[in-house]
């Protein structure tokens, strides 16, 4: 009786810890395309949750109004993140270069109004759920189980966090990101055109968030609001990584998710989000440049 106790709990730890990383993949993409804005753009993007939620409706637009293909249909919803992005960089923070960071906090403050209330007037504040081509029936792995709608989910945010590392470390755009956020002027007087750089950085991270959207909305249900929680974790993610740091962003979303889990299975699901700000608080307290922080970032 006992030794089948035992491996009840150990049962359940493990899956605590695959449902809180396949949760974690997705913290990830948020955090990283923020690091990403905040760190080259020195820009706070509040407007980040809105991304996610933009994503998470685009998939809905093209998967039930449209009626295309459910990857193809998440594939649009990444390339609406992307293009809104980079109009959102072009008119609203290009002009804005110069001015202090909390010119633009308070424009992305607005956009973040806009956007929500956008959503809203065109959705209505009604949930909405996204259906998917994945059987219900869970795939067992030894002692853990896991959908096959989350499996994939978990694969897509891999294979994302893998191409946005070969983006920033394998090319010449991604070693023109890098040195812009090491030394701007340097970097534009070695020729790289920062606008440019900011547009690509921009709509990259919003790209990122428009993805987490998207493939989440078929787990969870989408509405209006759903993006404020999201750029919290998003935030959260950064603190956890270190300021411009893609791996600790990485890293810091898996932990991030798999705190939560683990406190929603062992203290209650009401205490979820409770605990991952818990932590948050005692890596600011303890380290307040982040767990994974080092002197050279955004690698």
């Amino acid at each position: 009786m006992r030794g089948r106790c035992v491996s009840s709990r150990v049962e359940a730890f493990l899956q605590h810890i695959l449902n809180g990383l396949i949760l974690g993949g997705t913290y990830a993409l948020l955090g990283i395309g923020l690091t990403l804005i905040f760190g080259i753009m020195s820009v706070v993007n509040f407007a980040h949750g809105e991304f996610y939620t933009l994503g998470a409706y685009g998939a809905f637009f093209f998967l039930i109004l449209l009626e295309t293909n459910f990857f193809v249909s998440l594939l649009g919803a990444v390339v609406l993140g992307i293009v809104l992005g980079a109009v959102c960089e072009r008119l609203l923070l290009r002009p804005l270069i110069g001015e202090s960071i909390e010119t633009t906090m308070l424009v992305m403050i607005g956009v973040w109004i806009a956007m929500q209330n956008g959503e809203l007037l065109v959705w209505g504040g009604v949930a909405k759920s996204l259906d998917h081509p994945f059987p219900e029936a869970p795939l067992v792995f030894g002692l853990v189980s896991v959908a096959p709608l989350r499996l994939f989910v978990f694969g897509a945010a891999l294979a994302l966090i893998g191409g946005s590392h070969l983006l920033i470390h394998r090319t010449k755009l991604g070693r023109a990101m890098r040195a812009t956020f090491q030394d701007r002027e340097t970097a534009a007087l070695m020729g790289v055109d920062i606008h440019r750089i900011h547009t690509v950085t921009f709509a990259f991270g919003s790209g990122l968030a428009a993805a987490g959207g998207a493939l989440l909305g078929p787990i969870f249900v989408v509405y209006p609001s759903m993006g404020d929680l999201a750029a919290l974790k998003a935030f959260s993610v950064v603190i956890l990584g270190g300021l411009g740091n893609f791996a600790g962003a990485t890293l810091g979303g898996l932990l991030l998710g798999i705190a939560e889990e683990l406190g929603a299975g062992y203290i209650s699901s009401g205490y979820r989000d409770a605990v991952g700000f818990a932590i948050i608080i005692l890596v600011l307290l303890l380290r307040p440049s982040g767990l994974f922080a080092r002197a050279e970032r955004v690698g």
